[in-house]
């Protein structure tokens, strides 16, 4: 679609992927994750929009047997079988000086970049916020490519961001296991807030 062409919704089926029929997984199929997917799924996700298009988001796919053996003592107990099985775990992070890359990424704005580094504060929250906006992004391309994925919070922020991230500007948000879930292995789904208990129309 052009952007001259009105948008129209897209098909029931779709969003019975993304959003009514997709779960959150804990138990994954020995099916591996081909490198090429990781990069498709990325270029998909990054189209979507953040402030100023200041894309702060940053992520490590750990997907050798190396890079989980990092992981893994960061996690809570709870969270490691689950990631020994994932074919991918992604570590979600946002970058402290993503300001950096704005004349490049906000050409017609070159300005910004002077604005957030003048402002620890304010570029800290942006970053924080917007990388996390891009974390739901990201869970979308990848169940639009037909991935399914575990999104976790249960880990050492520390430990993750000197195992991974030592030396950088990069923090650690998240970690989504990735992979081919297996059904199975499901609860019953959660319920959600209803309309009228989680909006307002005013």
């Amino acid at each position: 679609m052009s952007s001259t062409q009105e948008a129209t919704q897209i098909p029931q089926e779709a969003i019975r992927q993304l959003f009514t029929e997709a779960r959150t997984h804990h138990a994954w199929l020995p099916k591996k994750i081909e490198d090429k997917t990781i990069r498709e799924l990325y270029d998909i996700m990054k189209w979507g929009p953040t402030s100023a298009n200041t894309n702060p988001i940053r992520i490590v796919f750990a997907k050798s047997e190396k890079a989980k053996e990092q992981l893994i003592p960061c996690l809570m107990p709870g969270n490691v079988d689950q990631t020994k099985a994932a074919p991918v775990t992604a570590i979600v992070a946002w970058d402290e000086r993503f300001y950096e890359h704005l004349p490049r990424l906000f050409p017609h704005a070159p300005q910004m970049k002077d604005m957030f580094s003048s402002n620890k504060e304010m570029a800290e929250f942006s970053a924080f916020q917007n990388a996390s906006l891009q974390g739901g992004y990201f869970i979308l391309a990848a169940r639009a490519l037909g991935l399914d994925c575990g999104p976790m919070g249960g880990f050492d922020r520390a430990k993750v961001d000197a195992a991974f991230f030592k030396g950088t500007t990069w923090k650690s948000n998240f970690l989504c296991n990735l992979g081919y879930g297996d059904a199975s292995k499901l609860h019953s789904r959660g319920p959600r807030l209803p309309f009228d208990e989680a909006c307002k129309i005013i």
